[in-house]
């Protein structure tokens, strides 16, 4: 028994009630969660527009803990272990897994989405009625149970309450610099959207050797931290007198070589295609539109030399990378504390929610 944050119905606060966290079954870890952050994602599902969402629900998929026991056959963690639960899981035996193009692990994709454990049945029960999973992670919990396939082990000095972001929004920007944009040293990258993955995006392509990096949100409040974290300069499109990618082929004599979108707006991600340059430009989609939503421009646009991408969680083989993301961090090499500008006790996880909705 342990407290949890409910979502018992679309569009409603969270609610804190004691629920029972099953032992884990076979080829499942049961973690002590220490701390855990809130994404946009989390707020999309919580508002009804995700076609995926199942109610009621445990949200939440940053998080960081020590493993409290394990189920039957499982052989990579141990109790005690120091982990991040992962919401792409890496079995390391189906054909994505073994490709090395993509880190889209489908072994337990179905019954993940269907909000249940492999087996086809929840781990969480609570006033006696069975309570969803979400994103194979239910971090919103004291105590969650999660795959075996859906478990780093870190090392065990580090922060949790800082490395939790590791488990969505830092890898995911900074993936989506260095492994799919894969940006290269003198180039001009332009990043929409700087919260918390807009400042992973300009880390990456500052690691990555960047000369030139724009950043552009409509919220100026966020400028002074987008510079903190290697942006060149910011902009706002409300502005500017014509579109925003019109702007930007002007300002950098042709278009960006490098282009991301790290909100779900399918207007913005029309505009960081055809912010690109001409014959090389690669603009790369980190953000998650609303279900049923298109993206759209003119053919030529591609037909004329830019690339269109997508990213999911930046790139990253979870059980193999997390683990280096940490260490990176340890080392210093990437940033992590920087992104953390409030911490709150577990029960005012919805006051959490409405700092992230104002853009504080």
């Amino acid at each position: 028994k342990c407290k949890a944050a409910v979502a018992w119905e679309a569009g409603k606060p969270l609610s804190i009630e004691e629920v029972e966290v099953a032992p884990p079954k076979a080829h499942e870890v049961r973690i002590k969660i220490v701390a855990t952050a809130v994404c946009h994602t989390d707020a999309y599902t919580l508002s009804g527009a995700d076609p995926e969402g199942c109610f009621p629900v445990i949200l939440g998929h940053e998080g960081a803990g020590i493993v409290e026991s394990v189920g039957e056959g499982v052989t990579k963690v141990k109790k005690g272990d120091t982990v991040i639960p992962l919401y792409i899981p890496q079995c390391g035996e189906c054909k994505f897994c073994k490709n090395p193009k993509t880190n889209l692990c489908q072994k337990i994709r179905i019954t993940q989405g269907k909000g249940v454990m492999p087996d086809g049945t929840s781990r969480f029960t609570c006033k006696g009625k069975q309570i969803y999973h979400f994103m194979g992670t239910s971090t919103f919990s004291e105590y969650t149970v999660v795959a075996d396939i859906s478990v780093a082990k870190i090392d065990a000095a580090a922060p949790l309450d800082k490395v939790c972001l590791l488990g969505c929004g830092i890898s995911t920007g900074y993936g989506a610099a260095v492994n799919t944009a894969k940006v290269e040293p003198g180039s001009t990258c332009a990043v929409f959207g700087l919260g918390g993955v807009g400042l992973a995006v300009i880390m990456g392509c500052k690691i990555a050797g960047a000369s030139r990096i724009i950043g552009i949100d409509i919220n100026k409040d966020k400028y002074a931290k987008a510079k903190e974290f290697g942006a060149t300069e910011c902009i706002s499109p409300q502005d500017c007198k014509k579109p925003i990618q019109e702007v930007l082929v002007e300002m950098t004599d042709g278009g960006v070589d490098y282009s991301f979108e790290c909100i779900g707006n399918v207007g913005v991600m029309r505009a960081a295609l055809e912010a690109c340059h001409k014959g090389w430009g690669v603009s790369v989609i980190v953000g998650v539109a609303a279900a049923g939503q298109e993206i759209s421009t003119r053919p030529f646009q591609l037909v004329t030399g830019r690339t269109w991408k997508g990213t999911a969680f930046g790139g990253w083989k979870s059980v193999d990378n997390v683990p280096k993301l940490v260490t990176e961090y340890m080392s210093k090499k990437i940033k992590v504390d920087e992104f953390v500008t409030h911490t709150l006790p577990f029960d005012k996880i919805n006051e959490a929610f409405e700092l992230m909705h104002s853009g504080k």
